[in-house]
């Protein structure tokens, strides 16, 4: 089965922790705080992989997860970075956000990558927070958790030309001759269910052919299986409009493919296109040959027939798809994507928001605050001491009196709940 289609789970790495350690050396009776920062946590990239042809790797493992960062040391030690986690897709796969559908890196070059995921920053060390006037802390930052995600995977089939037309209009049986391609061929329609891809030398160049299965009217909207093939339609630089010699009405079946590409995405009616009447080695194709080029003439469109079976005209068909391709434009190149996109107008990071959830229990929401209770290291008095000054320095403690809150209410921020008014919580 070709699967193009996969939903992922990526987890960054967690920032390594900061510890808390003095000097301890011979002669120094008061050795100054030497605890290390933790590492960086891993990142994780998702990399165009020329190898893959399919996501079907995907169906098996779904969880993905970058290293941690290792804990700070003595001697102001920092801890190493986590490794990073590369995931191979194929060329051509688009990476959106599951949640939002919002697209995070469309790869089509081998190697490309994109990030996808940050590593947590690693937690602060005793010896970072010494100052004129606390010369011996005692406290040290956890570790960043790292971003973790649900992503949707979507691959699109990279190819030069795209061979697109009706169902047992010939497709695959030019495929097959023009390369070393084996598509299932038979004598009825739909024996292509999947997108299948080729490569011709024409002249020592290498030409990628799709065989887009068989459109119907209506694929714009899901009939048959019209969405899934035609997204594949979109990477392809030209197409190869193959036209059935023995259908009863070729120049219809020209105009509804024509139509449906256009209603799924305006822009392939640009695309240039090369349209070919194949099985002319059939007396009915040879009998409407001349009213058909007439016709496609007044659209615009030259008329080149071929058999695919007998291989007459095929050599001369590649020579014009080569001189099509020779005459567009450089493909524009996709840039590596290091860093993730700018989903939204920028957020205030400082930013919060109380809600009251129960009579007792209040929520405080904001990045900045939640990451800041989330790499607190409670178990040190200095560290929930620093965290009320940060309450207090972004208004968040006057901001839950004015809502009222009262002592012994709990607070929850983030993944912490604290409870307010009590010695080494949130009161003063």
């Amino acid at each position: 089965m070709f699967f193009d289609r996969a939903k992922i789970h990526v987890q960054a790495g967690a920032g390594g922790n900061g510890i808390v350690a003095f000097r301890r050396e011979k002669f120094v009776p008061k050795g100054g705080p030497a605890g290390g920062t933790g590492g960086r946590g891993g990142d994780v990239y998702v990399i165009a992989d020329s190898d893959l042809n399919t996501l079907h790797s995907f169906q098996r493992k779904v969880h993905f997860r970058a290293g941690r960062g290792r804990h700070g040391g003595g001697n102001q030690k920092a801890g190493a970075t986590g490794e990073d986690l590369l995931i191979p897709v194929p060329v051509g796969t688009v990476v959106r956000i599951a949640e939002s559908d919002t697209v995070l890196a469309d790869l089509v070059r081998a190697d490309e990558r994109a990030l996808v995921a940050r590593g947590g920053r690693g937690g602060r060390g005793n010896a970072a927070f010494k100052s004129g006037r606390n010369r011996a802390p005692r406290l040290a930052e956890n570790g960043e958790v790292g971003e973790a995600r649900w992503l949707a995977l979507e691959l699109k089939i990279v190819a030069d030309a795209g061979i697109v037309g009706v169902p047992n209009a010939g497709k695959s049986t030019l495929l097959s001759v023009i390369s070393q391609a084996r598509p299932k061929i038979a004598e009825y329609p739909f024996t292509t269910v999947v997108p299948s891809l080729g490569v011709a030398d024409v002249n020592h160049v290498q030409i990628v052919f799709a065989d887009i299965p068989g459109l119907l009217e209506g694929a714009h909207d899901g009939v048959g299986l019209g969405l899934d093939f035609l997204r594949h339609v979109e990477r392809s630089r030209v197409l190869v409009h193959l036209l059935n010699g023995a259908s009863p009405d070729p120049l219809g079946d020209f105009e509804v493919i024509n139509q449906e590409m256009t209603l799924f995405n305006p822009a392939l009616a640009e695309r240039p296109q090369l349209v070919v009447l194949n099985k002319i080695d059939l007396a009915e194709a040879r009998a409407i040959w001349p009213q058909l080029q007439e016709k496609l003439a007044e659209r615009g469109h030259e008329l080149h027939a071929i058999s695919a079976v007998t291989g007459e005209n095929v050599q001369q068909l590649l020579y014009q798809v080569k001189t099509l391709l020779d005459a567009l434009p450089a493909a524009d190149r996709t840039e590596t994507v290091e860093t993730l996109p700018v989903l939204s107008p920028e957020e205030d990071e400082r930013a919060f928001s109380i809600t009251r959830l129960e009579r007792d229990l209040w929520l405080v929401e904001g990045v900045a605050i939640e990451r800041v209770a989330q790499m607190t290291n409670w178990d040190y008095y200095e560290a929930g001491m620093r965290f009320q000054r940060i309450l207090a320095a972004t208004g968040i403690t006057d901001a839950l009196r004015e809502e009222g809150i009262e002592d012994g209410d709990r607070v929850q921020i983030g993944v912490v709940e604290l409870v307010w008014g009590f010695e080494n919580a949130l009161g003063e």
